[in-house]
């Protein structure tokens, strides 16, 4: 049957070591085409993405990168599951797509001998040819096909190159047999593997070869709680003796699979593969000599984050200005269109100041999310992992904790996620649950905010690119990661005692980040949070807006008030009718004058409201931070999802609106003007925007991390450990933060 012709979809999936660019790989193949989740049953990502060659339809399934495909955590298991076809959400395979460096074949190859005992169609495709060009290795590509007997293409993942001709042979790969791959393993090794076979069928257990392979091999015992259901205390004992068996032959598990494989590498590049004698020092070492060292590259890290603060800051706020211009000119037509009222509170209060108001942080997300990507591709955050290595060692935790670390400065879910990868469990659970420490994206609003609104935009240390602003963020991040430090430490040193685990991470060579990729990654990020703005930030700032409107009686204003609304009211439309001289200046008054008593209206509204009774009885344990009681609500209602503050803080202040310029529509002015109620006294000031960010920069209010910690850890404990620690750091940082700087600031 041609490949041309065929109506079945072909899945492919793609697998391969960490850092050789399987991502961009998988987007160069599949494009926008993409869809991502989570398998159902365990927290670990499934991307898919489809492509068409040839007319025909392909599914590529993009596996988790891994060393090695010897299962010792969730995503390692998914992996051969999918590979072994024993997964009802993921179709049979009928190709592997494996991606490797080539400028380390040596250990790449490690993981294609695995694959192959897959027996699956298979085809190798040979990345960062430059790169091994550059080291001075050369490899003969013909004759790697023809030792493997599998196809074999040269491609550039992050230029393109190549692409076309991998598609190629993919598309006939599937179609025609797989090879019989020579088991690297000796024969004693085969014996016992065939003998586990058989007990396994006189026990009607259908065991795939592999997973025997695996179980015996597993001396760790990750293997067999999770195919509970496929052994019994007869097949476990089998193992045991056939691993006695196997010592005495001298092919100690799990040694052996060592020793077997990197046996079969030698010998597959034997005359394929060459490097020069002397190892030719790259400009990549040369970088690394600097980056890597425990003083110049820890002050380079710093300068680094420093600059992206800088950056995000800055660049992204003319496009948060233009955002603020058309949310105002949404304000004023959505007033024009609509009679005064409760729909019109609605539209202007709620939805355009609540979800708007979250919006204009757009750009400054946008921002962080493109330097993240840039570091990331460019091969920098490797080095940042190998050098905070040295700092969490010290605390009892390894580098491998500060991937998952990282990644919760975009998202804590995924970082928490990420934590899978670490195999001591005691370790796994101290970095899930200090993740959500880490300052997210869903913080940032929050810090723009008030820095924007009340951090003075000075230079420091007579620096002119060095300012407060930038400064006041890197602080919350880094507050984040200092409060994340002591935490493992307590908990290394308390209720999870153990050793900081070695840690062992190549460091990939220096490239040039892909455009394409970089714009992904930041795309694909920022547009989830529009995609949370347009569904749980909406759904909250609706109902905020309904307890701080409702219940709405008249008879809760004070008389007087209406009297005199209802006076400047007469005035105003007679002044509009008069043709004295002055009427026009008049008019102007008054209209000044009637606006800032329908502010005091709407203040008394809101006090009235369920909301504001909330807000006043909650007021005396939020006071002592700096808060009214209006803070204090809108911090309440941000639990659910931190960055619902925004928004929140947008219908509460312009429900009770008393500014000094009335036809000011800025969140940022809203607070600026802010008064205690029956005060002329700011509520906001530095001690108290620093006081919300601290507040913020500490506590768990998110309860989708939440439940992924629950999920994670498959215990209620955890989580609920994570939110009350969280939650009393958040609230003391936060009263010593505004006690502190107000006693700073009177002295």
């Amino acid at each position: 049957m041609s490949h041309s012709t065929s109506s079945k979809t072909i899945t492919v999936v793609l697998i391969g070591n960490p850092n050789t660019g399987k991502s961009t790989l998988f987007n160069a193949l599949s494009g926008a085409r993409q869809q991502v989740g989570n398998y159902p049953g365990v927290t670990v990502e499934k991307k898919q993405g489809r492509l068409r060659i040839d007319q025909q339809d392909f599914t590529l399934v993009d596996l988790p990168g891994s060393y090695s495909l010897a299962p010792r955590s969730p995503d390692e298991m998914i992996s051969v599951d999918v590979l072994l076809g024993r997964r009802d959400d993921v179709a049979p395979i009928d190709a592997i797509l494996c991606i490797v460096d080539s400028s380390n074949l040596e250990r790449n190859l490690y993981l294609v001998s695995q694959v192959l005992e897959f027996e699956r169609p298979t085809v190798l495709a040979l990345n960062m040819q430059d790169v091994a060009r550059e080291k001075g290795v050369l490899i003969d590509v013909e004759a790697l096909r023809n030792r493997l007997q599998i196809p074999v293409v040269e491609i550039q993942a992050n230029r393109g190159r190549g692409i076309e001709e991998l598609k190629q042979e993919l598309a006939q790969a599937a179609h025609q047999e797989p090879a019989r791959p020579e088991s690297p393993f000796p024969e004693a090794f085969q014996e016992e593997v065939a003998f586990l076979e058989r007990i396994a069928k006189e026990h009607s257990r259908d065991l795939p070869r592999y997973l025997v392979e695996r179980l015996l091999l597993d001396t760790g015992g990750y293997l067999e709680p999770i195919l509970d259901r496929d052994i019994d205390q007869g097949i476990h004992e089998a193992i045991q003796e056939a691993r006695t068996r196997l010592q005495k032959a001298g092919c100690p598990a799990p040694g052996v699979e060592a020793m077997a494989r990197y046996g079969w590498v030698s010998k597959m590049l034997d005359g394929v593969a060459s490097r020069p004698s002397i190892h030719r020092t790259t400009w990549s070492d040369r970088i690394d000599k600097v980056l890597t060292h425990w003083a110049w590259g820890t002050l380079a890290f710093v300068l680094v984050m420093l600059a992206m603060f800088q950056s995000v800051f800055y660049i992204a706020e003319p496009a948060s200005l233009g955002i603020e211009k058309l949310n105002s000119w949404l304000v004023m037509a959505a007033e024009a269109v609509t009679a005064e009222g409760a729909l019109r509170s609605l539209l202007v209060n709620g939805v355009i100041e609540g979800v708007g108001g979250v919006l204009v942080f757009l750009p400054q997300i946008f921002m962080l999310f493109f330097f993240i990507a840039i570091l990331e591709d460019c091969g920098y955050m490797a080095r940042a992992a190998y050098l905070m290595d040295r700092v969490m060692s010290r605390v009892g935790l390894s580098g491998k904790s500060f991937i998952p670390l990282l990644s919760s400065f975009a998202c804590a879910i995924p970082g928490v996620m990420a934590a899978r990868v670490i195999e001591n469990p005691r370790d796994r659970l101290v970095t899930i649950l200090v993740a959500p420490l880490m300052s997210c994206s869903a913080r940032l609003p929050v810090y723009t905010l008030m820095i924007a609104a009340f951090i003075p935009d000075i230079p420091l240390f007579g620096l002119r690119f060095f300012r407060l602003p930038g400064a006041t963020m890197f602080g919350m991040y880094f507050l984040g990661i200092a409060t994340a430090v002591v935490v493992v430490f307590i908990l290394k040193k308390t209720i999870l005692p153990g050793q900081a685990p070695p840690f062992v991470m190549e460091l990939p060579t220096y490239k040039l980040p892909s455009a394409k990729m970089v714009l992904h990654r930041m795309l694909d990020r920022g547009f989830a949070f529009v995609r949370r703005a347009g569904t749980l930030i909406f759904a909250v700032t609706v109902v905020v807006w309904a307890i701080a409107y409702f219940p709405h009686h008249e008879s809760q204003i004070s008389p007087g008030l209406l009297a005199k609304r209802s006076e400047l009211q007469h005035r105003i439309e007679s002044l509009e009718n008069s043709d004295a001289p002055s009427a026009e200046t008049l008019l102007a008054l008054a209209a000044k004058e009637k606006s800032a008593v329908e502010a005091k209206i709407a203040g008394e509204y809101l006090k009235t409201s369920y909301l504001g009774a909330a807000g006043h009885f909650i007021e005396p344990v939020v006071k002592p931070l700096g808060w009214d009681w209006r803070i204090g609500c809108a911090t309440i209602a941000s639990f659910p999802a931190r960055e619902v503050v925004i928004a929140t803080l947008g219908v509460i202040y312009n429900l009770g609106e008393d500014e000094t310029d009335a036809e000011s529509t800025s969140l940022q002015q809203t607070l600026r003007d802010a008064k205690w109620d029956g005060s002329d006294c700011p509520v906001f000031t530095i001690p108290t925007a620093l006081s919300v960010m601290v507040f913020f920069a500490l506590c768990a209010q998110c309860a989708a991390t939440l439940a992924t910690i629950r999920r994670e850890t498959n215990s209620y404990r955890w989580p609920v450990f994570t939110f009350v620690y969280m939650t009393t750091l958040a609230y003391l940082g936060s009263l010593a933060t505004f006690q502190i700087g107000t006693w700073w600031l009177a002295g």
